[in-house]
């Protein structure tokens, strides 16, 4: 579904991303790894039209995703969270997730003021589905509340409903598993799980590696803005540069 090859990313004189290629398939968790500043979140942005690479290819299910915004690219099916929270605070925790909804069911600004009775189904059907995907994150009882006044671990839980709500058939999600609870991540973790055996791809930036080992099918480590090693979880976990760059400091 998802092809990057040779993708390189530079501001000014330093490179972020060099020479990075991967190919993300149908309803595979792809997790990338690595240590702070080692390029994992700047991939992210260069994939969904944030920033621009300077070199290479990037594509979503044959089309190129290049020099697109990320309006357009989130029509095409690609959903995305982001690292710093993108919670509306000011919304009730069910709004902020009906937002996600906004290019997934569209209907004329006239044929909703006017009550037409499409838009008036659209809106039902657009409440119910948001609604059971709070329940699905154990979140459910949470709908009514200011989004603000959640704990950051749940505002990330919302930002990913908010994701996942949509029907996008490639979710990119960038450490969803920041300040939640050991039980909230298991739940997490079984979420995604769910999402990927419905045939949606799931991109992770993640840093927990109990989750990372617990839910990827495959993992890319990057270090300096190069891929280090990719592989199945288990292979990873015991590759003696990955142990030594990563997973062996705390």
């Amino acid at each position: 579904m998802l092809h990057v090859e040779n993708m390189t990313v530079r501001f000014g004189g330093l490179t972020a991303v060099s020479d990075l290629s991967f190919q993300v398939r149908q309803g595979e968790i792809f997790t990338m790894m690595g240590p702070n500043g080692a390029g994992k979140t700047t991939a992210f942005n260069a994939i969904t039209g944030f920033v621009r690479p300077s070199d290479g290819k990037v594509s979503y299910k044959g089309q190129s995703l290049l020099n697109r915004s990320p309006d357009e690219i989130a029509g095409q099916g690609i959903r995305r969270t982001f690292q710093n929270n993108g919670i509306l605070r000011e919304m009730t925790v069910l709004e902020n997730v009906l937002a996600g909804l906004e290019l997934a069911i569209p209907h004329a600004f006239w044929r909703t003021v006017l009550g037409a009775p499409s838009a008036r189904r659209a809106e039902r059907e657009a409440v119910a589905r948001s609604r059971a995907i709070l329940a699905r994150l154990g979140i459910a009882e949470m709908a009514d509340r200011n989004a603000g006044d959640l704990s950051f671990g749940q505002q990330r839980l919302v930002e990913i409903a908010r994701a996942l709500v949509a029907d996008a058939q490639l979710i990119m999600l960038d450490e969803p598993a920041v300040g939640l609870s050991p039980g909230d991540r298991q739940q997490l973790g079984l979420v995604l799980r769910d999402v990927a055996a419905n045939g949606i791809a799931i991109v992770l930036v993640e840093h927990v590696q109990d989750l990372v080992m617990a839910v990827s099918d495959r993992i890319l480590v990057l270090n300096y803005g190069k891929c280090l090693a990719e592989g199945k979880p288990d292979a990873v976990r015991k590759d003696k540069a990955v142990l030594e760059a990563y997973l062996g400091q705390e």
